[in-house]
């Protein structure tokens, strides 16, 4: 009788003896194990590096885009970029619960979200019904497995499942922010018009109150008006992320210096410096992008004698489904980016 691993090694095809996570291939076939759950998906949300990655590879053609998901899904049973290495989440009604699955609350029909990377989850694509090019969702047909180890969210019957979905997925930023960031701290949001940036400003402001400074970095000028319409961050500064040296410059013009935390929530590679530059010696550099590139921000950080405390962007904190969902309902203007943007 197989034994069962609560971590979906059971699942690994190659290269033996690893996590799901790392396998190059999984087992997709939808016959769930005891300990597992089977989900009729709705929508994959892509994570932000990994759909500007395939559009860009793409051209923006929705038909070559739709061709590689469906082949990297048939090629590895799972959607894991092979460019970035990310994957993203997924909503969906729950179809079957194995009976040693955690929760034995569910029940067929149940909507969730699931708080685990699609880099692991056994998945099957059974048509793609239409991507977004504006906001990296997927609408497909198909069925995913959930690991006795996942974590998910149900989905709350008062919100858009697609709102829900979009801020699910970046629900670990405004979450670790929440615990980075102290009153009075001087921050950086280097992407802060995008969705995780508009959350994590969000929470920053909060944290770092009145007596700290919050600065967005952009790089488009109409992002300026928007951040100040929605009153998210003290200062906004047009800068291109990639330029270390502009941005260190204009950063501390600003702030008359480096700062206390740098959050990074962009998608495009090369940003690692201008993260480093800004923030002080013993400071917090947070890198939620899964653009990022830990060689580059460990050697360069090396390479200009600087101190700082860099944390890898893990997904989860305990209570970030919470945390995320309260504030985009809380906040009426988020809550009207989103729904604009995701409904």
């Amino acid at each position: 009788m197989e034994k069962l691993c609560k971590y979906g090694t059971n699942r690994v095809i190659t290269p033996k003896g690893i996590l799901p996570q790392a396998a190059t291939k999984i087992d997709n076939n939808m016959v769930i194990k005891e300990n597992e759950l089977l989900i009729d998906v709705i929508t994959l949300n892509i994570d932000s590096a990994s759909f500007a990655q395939i559009k860009n590879a793409c051209n923006n053609d929705v038909l070559l885009m739709e061709e590689m998901i469906l082949g990297i899904v048939a090629e590895k049973g799972k959607m894991q970029n092979p460019v970035t290495g990310s994957g993203g989440m997924l909503i969906g009604e729950v179809k079957e619960v194995g009976k040693l699955f955690p929760d034995q609350s569910l029940k067929a029909g149940d909507k969730i979200a699931t708080l685990v990377s699609l880099s692991l989850t056994p998945l099957v694509i059974k048509k793609i019904k239409s991507i977004n090019l504006d906001n990296d969702q997927v609408h497909i047909e198909g069925l995913a497995i959930l690991f006795e180890s996942g974590i998910f969210a149900r989905v709350p019957e008062d919100m858009d499942e697609h709102l829900v979905l979009a801020a699910l997925d970046v629900a670990g930023a405004p979450a670790q922010v929440d615990k980075l960031v102290k009153e009075g701290d001087s921050v950086v949001i280097i992407g802060a018009a995008g969705k995780s940036g508009v959350l994590c400003a969000y929470q920053a402001m909060k944290k770092a109150t009145s007596k700290g400074k919050v600065i967005g970095i952009v790089n488009e000028i109409e992002q300026i008006q928007a951040l100040k319409e929605l009153k998210l961050c003290d200062e906004v500064v047009l800068a291109d992320a990639t330029n270390a040296i502009e941005v260190y410059e204009r950063v501390m013009v600003v702030n008359n210096g480096p700062v206390d935390v740098t959050i990074n929530v962009v998608n495009i590679p090369n940003t690692e410096m201008s993260c480093i530059l800004i923030t002080k010696d013993s400071g917090i550099v947070y890198f939620f992008s899964m653009a990022t590139s830990f060689t580059k921000a460990a050697l360069g950080a090396e390479g200009v004698g600087s101190d700082v405390t860099m944390i890898i962007g893990n997904g989860y904190t305990a209570g970030h489904a919470e945390l995320t969902l309260n504030l985009v309902n809380s906040v009426p203007k988020i809550k009207e980016l989103f729904e604009k943007k995701y409904t």
